[in-house]
């Protein structure tokens, strides 16, 4: 009777997971936005189950836009752990004497995604307690760890100083960003940066712009009408401000990594007591050079939480490049795409997951090559429920109506809480994927790809998904 008893409970299941028609809130919306169904691909499945619930255009490789980094951070936290970390390095090339460094000082980086303007300022106030006061000869940066072609910023989109496309480096520092904030004073306007920039110079043309009707939208887009160029060593600032609009803040990316290094150490040396001599150069440490000190990252617990919940493209570029030397004994060899995009495929081998229509760039979707389909991207998701480092990989998504890049999606809904889920976004492409976890405690894997011109209005739809599922 027991025997009887499994075999009815299976067959129950298996009538359950039978593949079911897109819910009509769903269907509705995406007729609203003009998005056709040949326009999407969705696969919505139980955790633990073989068969998926929803499936429609489920094989067909797409643009997934940021879901990609769902792949590189969860092959991240398997093949590298939640404790691995980033060195970065300090040589003395030359003779230390009474505080004076009779050479030069070198930085070796090793790709670490997240040395943060307050870290870096640590670290160097690490090297003053050392001894270290006065640098005679230069300041050379060792980026050698990453074997990379030349970036151009402007080659995704045409906007080279957003953030967003920043490039890798082995040596990155602060994400290579500036924070301007425009403070309105009068009919005038004071604009803070951070972190300062020595021998950098903000010229700030603004204007006040005049209020207009619609002032909230003209708020809403505000940066709109600010332009932000660099010239050499000056950044220049131009168009309107709209006063109404208060105080105001934008990261920008405004040089070349290597410049930006030297303005920012030359600016917090100076405010600790130091001085550099010389001038900024790549290089190598010699063979003669002495490690004086060596600052390690936070782990990649707390990496992939940044990457996922806030959709950090440079930091997953910098993450997805480490993976290509992890496959190297000790992680000592230099590394580049090629052998991370081998690295990632040799994983996913060994884990038995077989995605032929796999395609990688970058690793962190900032791409109009990359390709994966729903069906692989859940079958990858199921895979990492089942992980034991599963909580550690679901905690890294951003939690549906509360934080990261979904904080402000169904705040008021019942799904709200109830959902951990990557978003992604370019222009003609809307993502999402994750886990949606039901009021009775049943988890399911959703992903909506939406690759259309009018992707952009597909929000809806994506939300009566999540809802309908949640409420399953």
């Amino acid at each position: 009777m027991r025997h009887l008893g499994c075999v009815i409970a299976a067959l129950l299941f298996a009538s359950t997971a039978q593949a079911v028609a897109l819910p009509s809130s769903v269907m509705q919306s995406l007729k609203g936005a003009g998005i056709p169904l040949a326009g999407v691909a969705i696969e919505v499945r139980e955790a633990g189950a073989r068969r998926p619930l929803i499936s429609l255009n489920a094989t067909r490789p797409v643009n997934p836009a940021s879901t990609m980094k769902l792949l590189t951070t969860y092959a991240a936290l398997d093949m590298l752990g939640p404790t691995y970390s980033w060195k970065t390095e300090a040589y003395l090339d030359g003779e230390l004497k009474d505080g004076v460094l009779h050479g030069n000082l070198v930085l070796k980086g090793y790709g670490d995604p997240k040395l943060t303007l307050e870290q870096f300022w640590l670290w160097l106030r690490e090297l003053r307690a050392r001894g270290l006061h006065e640098i005679r000869g230069d300041l050379v940066l060792d980026r050698s760890f990453f074997e990379l072609p030349p970036h151009d910023p402007a080659a995704f989109d045409n906007d080279p100083v957003r953030a967003y496309n920043v490039g890798p480096d082995a040596l990155l520092l602060n994400f290579n960003t500036l924070r301007l904030r425009y403070l309105p004073n009068g009919n005038g306007m004071k604009i803070i940066s951070e972190p300062p920039l020595d021998g950098v110079k903000l010229d700030n043309r603004l204007a006040p712009q005049p209020a207009s009707k619609s002032s909230r939208n003209n708020c809403d887009n505000w940066d709109d009408s600010v332009l932000v160029q660099p010239d050499g060593d000056s950044v220049v600032l131009q168009g309107g401000y709209p006063g109404e609009c208060g105080e105001r803040e934008q990261h920008l990316s405004v040089m070349p990594h290597t410049r930006y290094v030297e303005a920012v150490f030359r600016a917090l040396w100076l405010e600790l007591g130091g001085s550099l001599k010389g001038k900024q150069r790549d290089g190598v440490a010699s063979g003669n050079a002495q490690l004086f000190s060596t600052h390690h990252s936070e782990p990649l617990s707390a990496v992939i939480r940044d990457i996922n919940k806030f959709s950090n493209n440079v930091m997953a570029r910098q993450l997805f490049l480490t993976l290509g030397a992890a496959v190297q004994e000790g992680a000592a060899t230099s590394t580049n795409l090629e052998r991370s995009i081998r690295a990632v495929q040799d994983w996913l081998q060994k884990q038995q997951l077989d995605f032929p229509e796999l395609v990688l760039e970058n690793g962190a979707g900032l791409s109009r090559n990359e390709r994966i389909s729903a069906a692989h991207l859940a079958q990858l998701l199921q895979h990492a429920a089942a992980h034991p480092l599963s909580a550690e990989f679901e905690a890294s998504l951003p939690i549906l109506g509360v934080d990261g890049s979904v904080k402000k999606r169904l705040r008021e809904s019942a799904a709200a809480s109830h959902a951990h889920l990557k978003t992604g976004t370019l222009e003609g492409v809307k993502t999402l994927a994750g886990y949606v976890r039901t009021h009775g405690g049943k988890e399911w894997v959703v992903v909506f790809f939406i690759n259309h011109p009018n992707a952009k209005y597909g929000q809806a739809a994506q939300d009566a998904l999540i809802e309908w599922v949640q409420a399953q």
